[in-house]
């Protein structure tokens, strides 16, 4: 049993928004050509506190794009974004009404890039058991952004025993440095996921 992952398309993440990924808009009609064609939905939603340790404005001395530890933890610090009740924080995209969301960062203290797990997987956000007992294996893997979020869910999708399919052309990358987004779909090709098109998804 196949399920689309659309990972974090939500309106801060667009262009005009406050962590803007270059040409993030590109994606919305790709995953909307794509939602049709399955039966299970699944969004990923980023869900700040006004107050999360990962925005650069609560580190005085600070700039966007400084990496500290934060608990043990490299964290990379970004402009407020996704905050828990913005507009920002909404999805881009219209869902269908059997999409279901599992929000992620929703802890002060830690990141959560992946839609499995926090950034120390310390703590699930239930998307794994909600896969099994719908009896899903295999994964195809949209949205923002190709080097962080999308990356992290994938490869904890490998990790967790799911096939996984990251189709390229419905993700975009946030490429702090220049070829980010190349490097992380080669390691996700590495540790064994398959790197599609659209077109090959579908055709």
């Amino acid at each position: 049993m196949d399920a689309l992952i659309i990972v974090d398309v939500q309106h801060d993440f667009l262009p005009g928004g406050t962590l803007a990924v270059q040409k993030g808009d590109e994606v919305i009609p790709v995953i909307n050509e794509l939602i049709p064609r399955f039966e299970h939905v699944i969004a990923t939603q980023d869900w700040h506190p006004a107050d999360h340790l990962s925005f650069a404005s609560q580190h005085q001395g600070r700039s966007i794009g400084d990496v500290i530890m934060l608990r043990g933890l490299e964290q990379v610090l970004w402009p407020d974004h996704c905050v828990q009740g913005t507009k920002g924080a909404s999805f881009a995209l219209d869902l269908p009404e059997r999409a279901v969301v599992f929000r992620k960062g929703t802890q002060r203290h830690i990141d959560s890039y992946s839609g499995f797990f926090d950034n120390g997987h310390l703590a699930d956000t239930g998307l794994e058991r909600y896969l099994r007992a719908k009896g899903v294996d295999q994964l195809f893997i949209t949205g923002l952004a190709t080097d962080y979020c999308v990356k992290f869910t994938a490869l904890d999708a490998i990790s967790s025993g799911f096939k996984t399919v990251v189709i390229s052309d419905a993700t975009r990358a946030v490429d702090l440095r220049e070829g980010d987004g190349a490097a992380a779909l080669a390691e996700l090709k590495q540790r064994g996921a398959l790197i599609s098109s659209f077109a090959e998804c579908v055709g």
